[in-house]
């Protein structure tokens, strides 16, 4: 395989700038000054390597391959150092329900009737998140096909600049006693490796909830070799014919050649590639798939309704698209509790993943906000809405008085399936690369993965009525209340049914949510080989979690960074200059 030969020389490589780079990044992060908008890139450029989306894979990506050749990262979103406060800890719900003129997020509902969230930073997914930082299990660095030495190698250098371990606290304390209380072991500690029973895992935020994201590993890169574009909306790749000889006949084969993208101001610019260089598709489970499809690699048939001219007819661009479903209770606590994100994690022998946090004002303003949202996608959309124009509030002050006013004292605690098995598809709305495509991620389409959610709200139900839980929920509120609670706010826009109350069935399928965890679209063997080459294309590669079949661990930044690095180090031969 091309450039496996870096494995054993690029320590030596990268030795020099290892551990300065670990240990300045906080203060180097934000004066990258080959972190420029758009506007000033010039009109026409050349680089080895093009990387289209400076997200949670792109950063450390670019970053390894700045060190042998030259690159240019195109983002659409911000840069998250501009704006620090509107990233930390305290802003985690600001920033998922941020419309403001230049989110972080960009929020979409699936067909399904569920909102997500793309981002729109660089940094990707890791400006947005819970922070949580947990390793993939070993099956799945099995099942990849993976080097397991140099994933270990890579997860290191990641861990170096972006994990921490997390000061624990009383609530996240009284959630893992509660775990460990409720049969979820061996109780393992701190770890970042995927492990069954309760541990605490990594985190992104430091102790003064300053989130490190995955553009804090550009702090790796050659300064002289690499460009990041800000505010950079990729409209399309460009292809050409590249008349490869096989024997017997002329393989038509198309080769990418370069891209065109807008700048704020919506100027175009053109971007090409030297040599034997590549362009390396890095959007995201819902922007890479998209793009494809944009340039004219995607299904025949879908793509000429929308007037593009076919480059390849490939079926599966944007199949078994799919999203971990998530379920939930908010528990109000009559103590104080810490602001924290998920530290603890319990993993079970079931297939469910059980996370909190406290101290997240899940109010009435929070609830208005995510109605604001909802409404105004599904407007968009076309879905109507399935809740009534103003919030019930009703359920808040009867059930928990003065508690439902404001903001709500307390914690939530979700269940996350594993895998999952159900899948989905995406395709495009519109030809601008700035509108969401149509997704729909088929939530309990299997019966297996309906059956994780019930076990896993049972163990949730357990947790709260624990004793090591008590003190941080009224005895006086029944789980039943909290079933409504949740029932009465506008998560969705799906049909709710008054079994829900009674049935842990339908109460997961009408209260789903997402854990942002969605995948798919540009599957390995299907739409990449295992190089992550796409297949019958020259000079064009997709390394992100589109390639994905399952989320990997109980949440996949840390392996997705990962990937960025060991993706690199495997299977590419830095161009001889």
């Amino acid at each position: 395989m091309g450039g496996r030969f870096l494995q054993f020389i690029w320590p030596f490589l990268a030795g020099s700038l290892l551990f300065f780079n670990a240990f300045s990044y906080s203060k180097k992060a934000p004066y990258l000054t080959f972190i420029k908008e758009a506007k000033s890139a010039p009109e026409v450029s050349l680089y080895d390597y093009i990387v289209i989306g400076g997200g949670t894979c792109g950063c450390p990506l670019a970053a390894t391959l700045s060190q042998g050749a030259t690159v240019l990262v195109l983002e659409r979103g911000g840069s998250p150092y501009t704006q620090p406060d509107k990233v930390n800890l305290k802003n985690f719900l600001n920033s998922l329900t941020d419309t403001t003129p230049s989110p972080f997020a960009q929020q979409f509902i699936s067909t399904d009737g569920v909102l997500n969230a793309r981002a729109r930073a660089l940094g990707g997914g890791s400006v947005i998140n819970a922070g949580f930082y947990s390793r993939a299990e070993p099956g799945f660095v099995r099942e990849a096909g993976w080097d397991e030495g140099l994933v270990e190698e890579s997860y290191e250098w990641v861990e170096k600049v972006v994990a921490f371990e997390p000061t624990v606290r009383q609530w996240q304390s009284a959630l893992r006693d509660g775990l460990k209380e409720v049969g979820v072991l061996p109780y393992n500690g701190f770890s970042y490796d995927h492990l069954i029973g309760t541990k605490v895992g990594g985190s992104i935020f430091d102790d003064n909830g300053n989130r490190h994201t995955a553009a804090d590993l550009l702090t790796y890169a050659d300064p002289n070799s690499i460009s990041v574009y800000l505010l950079a909306t990729v409209q399309k790749i460009l292809f050409r014919d590249s008349s490869v000889e096989v024997p017997g006949t002329k393989s038509g084969r198309q080769e990418a050649y370069g891209v065109t993208f807008k700048d704020e101001n919506g100027v175009t610019h053109q971007a090409y590639l030297k040599g034997k260089g590549e362009i390396i598709l890095s959007a995201g489970a819902i922007g890479s798939p998209q793009i494809l499809m944009l340039s004219g690699i995607g299904p025949a048939q879908h793509l000429q309704a929308h007037g593009i001219k076919v480059v390849l007819d490939q079926a599966m661009v944007g199949q078994g698209m799919a999203d971990n479903p998530m379920n939930a209770l908010v528990v109000p606590s009559p103590l104080p509790v810490e602001l924290s994100l998920v530290q603890m994690v319990g993993i079970t022998k079931f297939g469910s993943y059980i996370e909190g946090g406290s101290g997240l004002g899940l109010g009435i303003p929070w609830v208005h906000a995510l109605q604001r949202i909802l409404e105004t996608l599904s407007n968009k959309t076309g879905q109507p809405s399935m809740f009534s124009p103003q919030a019930n509030e009703t359920i808040w002050t009867k059930t928990f008085g003065s508690l439902g006013s404001v903001n709500l004292k307390g914690g939530i605690i979700v269940e996350k399936v594993m895998g999952p098995l159900s899948k989905g598809h995406l395709e495009l709305h519109t030809t601008d690369p700035n509108d969401n495509p149509l997704v729909t991620f088929n939530y309990f389409k299997e019966p297996e993965d309906l059956r994780i959610c019930v076990e896993g709200m049972k163990t949730i139900i357990d947790v709260i009525n624990s004793k090591a839980f008590s003190k941080f929920r009224y005895k006086n509120v029944p789980v039943r209340a909290l079933i409504d609670l949740v029932l009465s706010l506008p998560v969705n826009l799906r049909p709710k049914h008054p079994s829900a109350a009674f049935s842990l069935e339908q109460y997961c399928i009408d209260t789903v949510l997402t854990i942002y965890h969605y995948h798919g679209g540009c599957h390995v063997d299907k739409v990449v080989d295992r190089d992550y080459k796409v297949m019958d294309v020259d000079s064009l590669r997709v390394i992100d979690t589109s390639t994905f079949f399952s989320s990997p661990g109980t949440n996949p930044q840390a392996t997705v960074m990962m990937l960025g690095r060991y993706s690199t180090l495997l299977t590419y031969i830095f161009i001889d200059l």
